[in-house]
């Protein structure tokens, strides 16, 4: 199987994250591409009409995409072990949430590099940012008692939501007034598949 990724991506490290963490790194080749919302890659596109990464090539079937979809579909093959049915509920909407955050963030890392100054909205930008704060917000003053427990792919979402706050929007500071959440983080980060998958 091939994955192709942006390593930058929030949605493309969480998938590389469950890779490893599922160990998986020998069944699946990543396949780096550059690929913009104005400029999309063939590759991509003829994986995922929609144009989005990450995209999963199999030998066996057609692509399939959407970072949840292919989250899923690997940690079916490995077992099943990050959905786990117990507690499915929870474990969905966490990763909602950090799947919330990280298309905010997104959005707005969009907003100011591919739109020109006197295009870019201010108000959206910060529209934007309220969604990314309220989750993070959320996650530190909810869901600190489920990130405590067995490692599940909404730990992976959320760890790769917040990194790329820091990668892309560190200077809003979102650690403030979400200690808990940071310190959480500050512990996932040292993880051998976080360090593994940082963008460079």
């Amino acid at each position: 199987m091939k994955l192709l990724i942006s390593p930058a991506s929030p949605f493309v490290r969480k998938a590389r994250l469950l890779i490893r963490e599922a160990g998986l790194t020998d069944r699946v080749q990543e396949v780096e591409v550059s690929t913009t919302p104005l400029a999309t890659d063939t590759s991509v596109m003829a994986a995922n009409p929609i144009g989005k990464i990450p995209a999963l090539l199999r030998g066996d079937g057609p692509a399939i995409y959407d970072s949840r979809v292919i989250t899923r579909y690997l940690d079916a093959l490995a077992g099943g072990k990050f959905y786990p049915e117990a507690r499915i509920w929870e474990v969905l909407t966490l990763e909602a949430t950090a799947d919330g955050i990280m298309d905010a963030a997104v959005n707005l890392t969009y907003e100011g590099r591919f739109r020109t100054p006197e295009m870019q909205s201010a108000a959206w930008m910060d529209a934007q940012w309220g969604k990314a704060s309220r989750g993070v917000s959320a996650i530190n003053e909810r869901w600190m008692s489920h990130l405590s427990g067995p490692l599940d792919i909404s730990h992976m979402a959320v760890a790769c939501a917040l990194s790329y706050l820091d990668l892309r929007h560190d200077a809003r500071g979102w650690r403030a007034g979400n200690d808990a959440l940071a310190a959480w983080h500050a512990s996932f980060s040292e993880r051998a598949s976080m360090v593994a998958t940082k963008p460079g």
